[in-house]
Order: structure tokens, then C-alpha cells, then sequence
């Protein structure tokens, strides 16, 4: 799905606000870094996070932090591309053997509930989710991100229907990612059960479209 483009998508609209790290020394810092930011935003949310504490928590000067991370909104930038890289690796490796409507299925229900897990279980993933559309530059890493997942589900679609017009294909396959990062969106801002019939309803709705379901 939602996801998040990563370095090596297709995320051509928009850059990283971040320097990346060259040598192992400077990685490991980074990866400090980045551990710190989301213990904390988990702890207290994106809002609250503040620079000194990431630098204090990750065991870097300030200064270490800025040299990587100009400010809050760049280190929020990489957990978002990080989360992305995750979910992309995981839908295509999903999708990539689906040649039948039983696969297809399968493998999307599957995707489905592996996503609203991910929501469930990460708070540090709906507190950047949540806030992407107060920021342009996220908004539009989400939307690079759909894109490139819906290319996974299209090649899907192209095997099952080779005779159909791959336009109409892409349409359908972009949409009901979109869609998809919707329903999660609105199924954890929800008590859990309704959460749960509302993702049961979006799968049985995009897999009529998908499959005829």
C-alpha cells in the first residue's frame, strides 16, 4: 500500500531534506539517530519531539544530528522512506508469482492484514501517516509510493487480463492502493472492532473489482 517512496523507487517528485551517511562510523550514527526519533515519537508523538532530545537519547552531539538531519521534518522523512522501503519490498515479493484470481486473492487479503498490523502495531507509523497531509513533501512521497505499489498490482492485473486495456488497468490498480492507504487511516482512528469490519469491507469491495469477487 501506504506506504512510504524509498531510495531505489520510483520517486521521482520529491528528495530526501537529509544528507546520507558515506562511511560505516557515520551509518551507525544515523541508525542511533533515527532509533532515538522514533523511540520518541512513540513515546510522545511527532509534535512533541524536539532535536536535543533526539541527540541525547541517540548519544550525539547536536551538532552530529544537524550534520544529518537539518531539522525535525528530515528525520520524520527517513522513518517515512524506511516504512516504505519495508511495505514496497513486501507487496512486491507478495505479487510477484500471482498468475491466477485465487492467487491474486490470497495474496491481497494477505497484504491487506499485514498493513493494518503494521498500523496497529506502530505508533511511530500513524503518527507520520497521520500528519502527511499537513506536508506537501510527504503528501507527495505518499502519493509516489502508491504509484509505484500500484505497478506491482498492475503487472498482476495485465497477467490475469491480457487482453484488456492497460490503461483502465493502471487506473484501477492506483486507486484501490489509494483507497487502501484511506481505509487504514480511518480503521485506526476507530475502536478496534469497527476498524476490523471497516478493512474487511474494503477488502471484499476491492477484490470485486479486482476479480469479479
Amino acid at each position: 500500500m501506504e506506504g512510504t517512496a524509498a531510495p531505489g523507487s520510483r520517486n521521482e517528485q520529491a528528495a530526501s531534506p537529509r544528507r546520507a551517511p558515506s562511511q560505516q562510523r557515520s551509518r551507525e550514527r544515523v541508525e542511533r539517530m533515527l532509533a532515538a526519533a522514533s523511540a520518541l515519537i512513540a513515546e510522545q508523538g511527532s509534535d512533541a519531539m524536539r532535536m536535543g532530545e533526539v541527540a541525547e537519547r541517540a548519544g550525539v552531539s547536536i551538532g552530529s544530528l544537524y550534520q544529518f538531519f537539518p531539522d525535525k521534518r528530515a528525520l520524520i522523512w527517513a522513518l517515512a522512506e524506511r516504512y516504505t522501503a519495508e511495505s514496497q519490498a513486501c507487496i512486491a515479493a507478495s505479487l510477484a508469482e500471482v498468475n491466477d484470481a485465487d492467487g491474486l486473492r490470497r495474496a491481497f487479503s494477505e497484504l491487506v492484514n499485514i498493513y493494518y498490523g503494521m498500523f496497529l502495531a506502530e505508533p511511530v507509523m500513524r503518527d507520520i501517516w497521520s500528519g502527511t497531509q499537513a506536508d506537501k513533501a510527504l503528501r507527495e512521497l505518499e502519493l509516489a509510493d502508491s504509484r509505484a505499489n500500484a505497478e506491482f498490482l498492475t503487472a498482476v492485473l495485465k497477467r490475469l487480463r491480457p487482453s484488456a486495456d492497460p490503461e483502465a488497468l493502471e487506473t484501477t490498480a492506483f486507486l484501490i492502493w489509494q483507497m487502501g492507504e484511506a481505509a487504514m487511516r480511518l480503521a485506526i482512528s476507530v475502536g478496534r472492532q469497527e476498524g476490523d469490519r471497516l478493512v474487511a469491507a474494503y477488502k471484499r469491495m476491492a477484490l470485486r473489482e479486482l476479480i469479479g469477487e
